[in-house]
């Protein structure tokens, strides 16, 4: 995972609740093992017709914010099955933060061991960054992991909280093999002990 210390960008707003995987990434496309890959599919149902042409009307088809690094949504974000292929598909679309008022559990999981920042806002900061959004022709935020802060350039700002291991993880680029590894030379000296059998 890239480490994560101060994250710049553009932000596209989808206001809507209880977005769940399915949407974010519809199930026939989980027939791939890899990680990579999923970013053409993000929303695929949203973004193509069914003849799959892209649909002008959707947020990420237009500019700025096909190039949106920063996506704003409703309550309970990422609802529905467990699939971690949700997380994969905004990495690979280029979303390094989703911030909403709530996140389901296990997508808030598999975004951290991917290395996506989900930050959590309380309602009423949310409607001010969705009006904010709304009133600019381009709107970036930048996202402080080591103050906990997530502010844009008019002076609005909000903490936000984050689990300390999680924040340490995106402060060093961790996901769960590169914290194994952080023991690498322990591991190598528990196994070349012998066998007490």
């Amino acid at each position: 995972m890239q480490p994560m210390r101060i994250h710049r960008g553009q932000v596209a707003p989808i206001e809507r609740a209880n977005i769940d995987t399915d949407q974010i990434i519809p199930k026939q496309f989980l027939k791939r093992i890899e990680r990579t890959g999923y970013g053409p599919y993000l929303f695929n149902d949203w973004r193509y017709d069914a003849a799959g042409a892209p649909r002008p009307e959707f947020i990420l088809n237009r500019e700025p914010y096909s190039h949106a690094s920063i996506l704003l949504a409703g309550r309970n974000f990422g609802c529905g099955s467990s699939r971690e292929h949700a997380a994969w598909a905004l990495n690979d679309f280029g979303i390094r933060v989703v911030i909403a008022p709530s996140f389901a559990d296990i997508f808030h999981s598999n975004a951290a061991n991917n290395g996506l920042l989900t930050v959590e806002l309380p309602e009423a900061e949310m409607a001010k960054l969705f009006a904010r959004a709304a009133a600019a022709a381009v709107y970036e935020l930048t996202v402080d992991v080591e103050r906990l802060l997530v502010a844009d350039d008019e002076g609005w700002s909000s903490a936000f909280p984050l689990d300390p291991f999680r924040r340490h993880c995106l402060l060093n680029g961790l996901d769960q093999i590169g914290i194994t590894l952080q023991h690498e030379q322990a591991i190598r000296e528990f196994e070349q002990r012998p066998a007490l059998y």
